[in-house]
């Protein structure tokens, strides 16, 4: 009889800090105290907090371990699974310091700072159930909402719930996807298709992974759900090649789906036939564009295509297709199952639901957040982000990647929504969150998402692949110190044009980062072409090395480490910096015992 569960996070975060490992001596040690008949070993999708992995939660306690190492399994084994004791060191804190923990009890997962505000639907089964297990996704209510669109409903009153649910594509624009599958219904054809654009590609970005990994069911119920309302008889999903995991349970998922006849012919006894079939990417951004998707898995060069026809007209193969992301298909058996309203409750007005995002860059708790939409970014930053390290300042948080803006300071208090991103001049994207600290150039990180789309650009329009090679140019020019204020505006105006006139979004998205950047940091613009600064001193050819007199003990090891010979002096005396000889590496700042070299 089991009478305990071990669950492990089986995600990529946690599987590249050993998990792996960490099952393979839990099976050892629960052999070895003879536990085995009575405690299960779970391998589970992400949980979410992956600044802290390896995670293991042991049920029906609850208690939830964090950076977990293989040395430490066998003192959970025999303290908490053998004698009932949690291993006080290994149980995660809370951030929250006016969280009191009562006298020998666990603060559940839920209630932890990093968890208590989010509301997980997407992720509704990530870090619950065992992802190759269909058996655990069929006892969590799986594939009752496809159940229920087949055996209950038409095709069009599917299509009704998702509108009512005012879900909107999770991947970027945030188009209506109950309107976006209508159109696709409307339009006859002979064969019609639904595609799952899993290509994550945004730096910093792993919300499609993390569900793919550890709830792939839900997307399979999604697209046959979709199929349904549709008239779609196939399915695709594109998912990254550099995304194993995802890809072995996605198919794993797919057969067990097939032999359960839950994909196939005649499901449920329905008469409705779906089928679904997996197409990897080899890694080009331009591919998470819907018609460059497409066209990928038709075997050709992606490039995107000119829009109209749409792909609910002319899509995969030429005919009418549905594409939507992962986040986006993830909440459809829940909107199915529980109702529209139950999803419309939770945001805003106009951007109902919740929306996962990636939170990276510098901040304490990294990894996957779901909140409801309208959720400040404060929140996000301060309550469930546990704030930015080392008692720096947040200076802004780029949303979209390479497509999107930055969320500066001062607008902290903004709800995150479609909506009010675009008013600011942001968008959602897909949901990578990365925060930056006072340390941080915000021409750097415009530079530094410019040179990824001039890299990833298809090449296929003009605007696209020269402009936004001559605005790297213009950049480098800025970080370089070499640029005037002329050149800011003539930035401004390449920017503007490389939107108006890019063949797809790739393309018209390329100069947000730039855009936004000059429009809540222009300051920082004009200390590199006025001043000759990089504020934030990361600039290389901006910078320079002194040496304060005062500090200095003249021990000579900034001399002796010193690779091109710039330092002199005697020992014992105050040393100087040839700022003509310097190639401003930093070796000498690094290894001076005394901070008496200083870079400005």
């Amino acid at each position: 009889m089991i009478r305990a569960q071990v669950l492990i996070c089986g995600g990529t975060g946690c599987t590249s800090s050993g998990s792996a490992t960490l099952i393979e001596e839990f099976e050892a040690q629960l052999k070895a105290f003879e536990l085995e008949e009575e405690v299960k070993i779970v391998r589970t999708g992400c949980f979410g907090l992956c600044a802290l992995g390896p995670v293991v939660i042991v049920y029906p306690d609850g208690t939830f371990y964090s950076c977990v190492q293989k040395d430490d399994v066998k003192e959970i084994v025999s303290e908490h699974l053998l004698k009932g004791r949690p291993v006080d060191r290994l149980v995660y804190k809370d951030v929250d310091e006016n969280v009191v923990e009562e006298a020998g009890k666990v603060v559940s997962l839920n209630d932890t700072t990093f968890y208590k505000k989010q509301n997980r639907v997407a992720l509704r089964n990530c870090g619950v159930i065992n992802p190759e297990s269909i058996d655990e996704y069929i006892a969590m209510d799986g594939y009752v909402a496809l159940g229920k669109c087949l055996t209950e409903m038409t095709p069009e009153q599917v299509i009704q719930v998702v509108k009512d649910s005012g879900l909107r594509g999770r991947g970027g624009g945030g188009f209506p996807t109950g309107l976006k599958w209508s159109f696709t219904a409307a339009n006859q054809a002979d064969q019609k298709y639904v595609v799952c654009n899993a290509d994550e590609g945004d730096p910093g970005a792993f919300m499609d992974r993390s569900v793919l990994e550890g709830d792939p069911h839900c997307i399979i119920e999604a697209m046959a759900i979709c199929g349904y309302a549709t008239g779609a008889t196939e399915g695709y999903v594109y998912v990254r090649a550099e995304y194993p995991i995802a890809v072995e349970r996605l198919q794993k998922a797919i057969d067990d789906a097939r032999e359960y006849g839950l994909l196939g012919k005649n499901i449920f006894g329905s008469g409705f036939d779906f089928d679904l079939f997996i197409r990897l990417g080899a890694g080009a951004f331009v591919c998470g564009e819907e018609t460059a998707l497409m066209t990928s898995i038709e075997g050709n060069r992606g490039e995107p295509r000119p829009r109209p026809p749409y792909p609910a007209v002319k899509g995969l193969f030429g005919k009418p297709t549905t594409e939507n992301n992962v986040e986006t298909f993830a909440n459809i058996p829940t909107i199915i199952r529980e109702g529209a309203d139950f999803f419309a409750s939770m945001g805003t007005e106009k951007s109902k639901g919740t929306k996962v995002f990636a939170l990276g860059g510098k901040i304490k708790n990294t990894g996957l957040v779901e909140i409801p939409m309208g959720t400040t970014l404060r929140e996000i930053i301060e309550e469930i982000g546990g704030g930015i390290p080392g008692g720096k300042k947040f200076k802004a948080a780029q949303t979209g990647g390479p497509s999107g803006g930055c969320i500066p300071a001062s607008l902290m208090d903004t709800e995150i929504d479609y909506d009010n991103l675009t008013a600011i001049g942001c968008m959602m994207g897909s949901g990578g969150l990365i925060v930056m600290d006072e340390d941080n150039c915000m021409v750097d990180i415009a530079k530094f998402f410019l040179n990824f789309t001039v890299d990833e650009s298809c090449g296929k329009c003009t605007p696209c692949r020269v402009g936004t090679k001559r605005l790297l140019e213009m950049l480098d020019k800025v970080t370089d110190g070499n640029a005037t204020l002329e050149d800011l505006d003539k930035i401004e105006e390449l920017c503007n044009y490389i939107k108006e006139n890019s063949l797809c979004g790739l393309g018209q998205t390329a100069p947000n980062p730039v855009l936004a950047t000059l429009k809540f940091f222009r300051d920082e613009y004009v200390a590199h072409v006025v001043d000759k600064k990089c504020p934030a001193g990361v600039c290389k050819n901006l910078l320079s090395y002194t040496i304060e007199a005062d500090k200095c003990k003249g021990c000579t090891l900034c001399a002796r480490k010193c690779p091109v010979g710039a330092i002199s002096g005697t020992v014992k005396e105050a040393h100087t910096i040839d700022p003509s000889k310097c190639i401003k590496c930093g070796v000498c700042m690094d290894s001076c015992k005394f901070k008496a070299i200083v870079k400005s």
